[in-house]
């Protein structure tokens, strides 16, 4: 079942959102060579609990044994933290922060260069983000589900970069995981139909080869089959009759919440 929320209710998402905004806003600082991520994942986990009634809602979702998800290189989705994975010059690294608040559910990822990266990781990320952006703008009441995969495609035609089909984006709220799938792949005016109130999370995924991809023995760390370069980046975005509204930027709605007293 496909769930539309109410204008309050996507101010509550937004609200859990703009933590992970804000977050991601620090970031870079932490996202250093010679940095763990573990110790990044500490800093986030401490971040998000630092405003109240916030939680990271990926700790022990499913299993899953870090606050967030830090993906490196050829990782696409789902890096375990660890104190041995550490970060070297030149690296790219996807972090994906899933924040919970009153019930609610917050979903964002971005892909960061661990100091001064160049060449196809440079155009990697910037491809990626520029397909989110795209797909953002397709996310208007009476299109369609395949409108936003179609969007991803038109972004990323000709570049030579892969489209991980394998992952998809989802709709968000009470639960983390919710319908209707959002695939990176799509035909417009195929899939169901866009209504004002659905909440989604949009989240491109590309590789700098191919497009297939493999999880690790961990059973969580999912790779690119060929280990080329991956980027990721996701926000998750409310249908409104004004046009897509992005819940997960820094600024928030207006009320949203502060960190609590001594947080950084």
């Amino acid at each position: 079942m496909i769930n539309l929320r109410t204008a309050t209710e996507m101010d509550t998402i937004a609200h859990a959102g703009s933590i992970i905004g804000k977050l991601f806003e620090e970031m870079p600082t932490h996202v250093q060579p010679g940095v763990s991520t573990a110790e990044i994942d500490r800093f986030a986990e401490d971040f998000i609990v630092g405003h109240d009634g916030a939680t990271a809602a990926f700790k022990g979702l499913y299993g899953f044994p870090g606050s967030v998800c830090i993906s490196v290189n050829e990782e696409v989705v789902h890096g375990i933290p660890s104190e041995h994975r550490i970060l070297d010059q030149g690296d790219i690294v996807s972090i994906d922060v899933g924040v919970m608040m009153d019930g609610w559910y917050s979903d964002s990822a971005r892909t960061f260069a661990v100091g001064e990266v160049k060449g196809v990781a440079t155009t990697l990320m910037a491809v990626t983000e520029e397909a989110l952006a795209a797909s953002i703008e397709a996310a208007v009441p009476g299109n369609h589900v395949g409108d936003i995969g179609a969007a991803v495609m038109k972004a990323v035609d000709g570049t030579g970069y892969g489209i991980i089909r394998e992952l998809v984006g989802h709709g968000v709220g009470r639960d983390l995981h919710e319908e209707p799938q959002v695939p990176n792949i799509g035909r417009v005016g195929h899939g169901p139909l866009l209504r004002e109130g659905m909440v989604l999370a949009i989240e491109p995924m590309l590789s700098a080869g191919t497009p297939r991809i493999k999880t690790l023995e961990d059973g969580w760390t999912v790779i690119t089959a060929d280990r080329s370069l991956s980027a990721h980046f996701e926000h998750t975005v409310g249908i409104t009759k004004d046009g897509p509204r992005i819940l997960t930027s820094a600024e928030g709605p207006v009320g949203a919440a502060t960190p609590a007293s001594g947080a950084g």
